[in-house]
């Protein structure tokens, strides 16, 4: 045996030796779990320096994680769209659909899992009837009407400039018709002296609807990448090419080019993760306001919160894996925990999905077909933790104002939590805003939404993380049962190459001898 393989070998490695090769193996995660435990301290030990740090001093405090943010965001446009038309382009059209229809069900089935274990805490642990009241109550600020927002959803998934989506979605915003508010005013400071006819010639240009609702649907475009409009774009363009079959190679190769260029440049952006990670949770405890007191309001939240993520992250989802995969879960999480810890730093799981799928493919030997097809879906509508976190938080403002739930509104929060999650952009805190959907649902105000607003980009962090986790597990199980499948296209692949090569070797032979295949004629 030679001596580098000697070396190589772990039975002949000495102790030190084995943990200095754990810790090449293993450097990323353990820097980035060192950045989060750094940044928790050093932002805990800011908080008691004096002068109070101001809101200049707070931006500067997280520049190099803004910066990191902004490296990841630059990277989610080529890389979803490299990934999922390469993705797509490599498998056939009924190994796509088989494999969008299993990640779909995969998707509901965990969502809903999620909303049910959520409703099923907050209803047996009461956390809205434990510890004091939030008093930071405020007020919306603007109506939301969750038809909108679903209508909004299917306008994103079709838009109408791709160049546009790149940086700005449609959205519809309620705002107030200033016509209508003109003549309540002048209702509300007529005298009694008013006659019927001039009250009437008031109401003349307004109907009864418009009195009852002040609010005017107007759809806008807001900034921020429409993720989901581009996924759709990607997916729809990588079966075309494979309906293009040998004339649309040359786009596959380019994109496929485009995919590996842009994973390059995600490794060099991770090795940078670890102090952006640090700087951004600093930033985030310095700028709290009181943390003990808002800790001692929301405790019970915010451990209802963590034990349903907990349950669901380390219990159903491993559970699923298993008995599908039929392969240690926790050994699959390994994998994929430089990811997760990621996710806690960055709170996105869009902006985490470069690594996502660098631990999917080099960490747990996923196909990259199936990670290119399903883990940049995954990040834009699979949000098991989000549903999670809206069950529970829309149930405890009901239980903090003493609102009636009915089993009618239970139902109501689990599928509307269910609906709304997979709304959600894979953006920092986008679950509050699809929150506001359920509470309307429900029939509850949506001022309210600010009982939990002081601890949100807490419990954001965890959700994500198990959002990510999710789409770690989808793409693990459907890979698995689409083994098969993708093995019979590889071998249909190479028998076609062998075949192809058969016929390329004769004509290259029959050119050789300058017969191409005919008998030599005589002139």
């Amino acid at each position: 045996m030679k001596a580098g393989e000697l070396y190589e070998n772990p039975e002949y490695l000495t102790k030190g030796e084995k943990v200095k090769r754990l810790f090449r193996k293993n450097s990323l995660l353990v820097f980035l779990i060192c950045a989060l435990i750094c940044g928790i301290a050093l932002g805990a030990g800011l908080r008691y320096v004096e002068p109070k740090f101001t809101a200049r001093q707070v931006l500067y405090l997280g520049y190099p994680g803004e910066l990191l943010m902004n490296m990841l965001k630059m990277l989610i446009l080529p890389l979803v769209v490299s990934s999922l038309v390469s993705g797509m382009a490599s498998l056939d059209a009924r190994a796509s659909g088989v494999m969008g229809l299993r990640a779909v069900v995969y998707y509901i089935a965990t969502t809903l899992s999620a909303v049910i274990l959520g409703i099923i805490l907050v209803v047996v642990i009461e956390p809205g009837k434990k510890g004091g009241a939030p008093d930071n109550i405020g007020s919306p600020k603007g109506k939301i009407d969750p038809v909108d927002t679903f209508l909004d959803l299917l306008r994103q998934a079709f838009p109408s400039n791709l160049i546009e989506a790149c940086f700005r979605k449609p959205l519809t915003e309620q705002v107030l018709d200033e016509e209508t508010l003109k003549v309540r005013d002048e209702m509300m400071n007529t005298t009694m002296t008013t006659t019927l006819s001039t009250l009437a010639a008031n109401l003349s240009n307004i109907t009864q609807p418009e009195l009852e609702d002040i609010y005017k649907p107007v759809v806008t475009k807001v900034e921020g990448m429409n993720v989901l409009g581009l996924a759709v774009f990607s997916i729809a363009l990588g079966i075309t090419i494979i309906k293009l079959g040998e004339k649309g190679k040359p786009l596959k190769d380019l994109f496929d080019s485009l995919n590996e260029a842009t994973m390059k440049l995600i490794y060099v952006v991770i090795w940078y993760s670890p102090i952006g990670v640090m700087f951004l949770v600093a930033a985030k405890v310095v700028e709290m306001d009181d943390p003990e007191k808002t800790f001692q309001q929301l405790a019970y939240y915010f451990l209802t919160v963590m034990a349903g993520l907990t349950i669901h992250g380390f219990v159903t989802l491993p559970l699923i894996y298993f008995l599908f995969v039929r392969k240690n879960p926790f050994k699959f999480i390994y994998g994929v925990l430089e990811a997760i810890v990621t996710a806690l730093g960055t709170a996105s799981s869009s902006a985490t999905l470069p690594v996502t799928l660098k631990c999917l493919e080099e960490n747990n030997g996923v196909d990259p077909r199936v990670c290119k097809f399903v883990a940049p879906v995954g990040a834009t509508i699979n949000m098991d933790g989000t549903a999670l976190y809206e069950a529970v938080a829309v149930i405890f403002i009901g239980q903090v104002r003493n609102l009636d739930l009915g089993i009618g509104n239970v139902i109501t929060v689990s599928i509307t939590a269910t609906a709304a999650a997979i709304g959600a952009a894979g953006v920092p805190q986008a679950g509050l805003v699809t929150m506001v959907i359920v509470l309307t649902a429900v029939g509850f105000p949506t001022e309210d939404v600010t009982l939990i607003l002081a601890i949100d980009w807490l419990v954001d962090r965890f959700r994500t993380a198990i959002n990510v986790l999710g789409d770690a597990f989808g793409a693990g199980i459907v890979a698995h049962l689409s083994k098969k499948g993708l093995e019979k296209m590889d071998a249909s692949d190479e028998s076609l190459w062998k075949e192809n090569g058969e016929i390329n070797g004769v004509i290259t032979h029959a050119h050789d001898n300058g017969s191409f295949g005919l008998d030599d004629t005589k002139m």
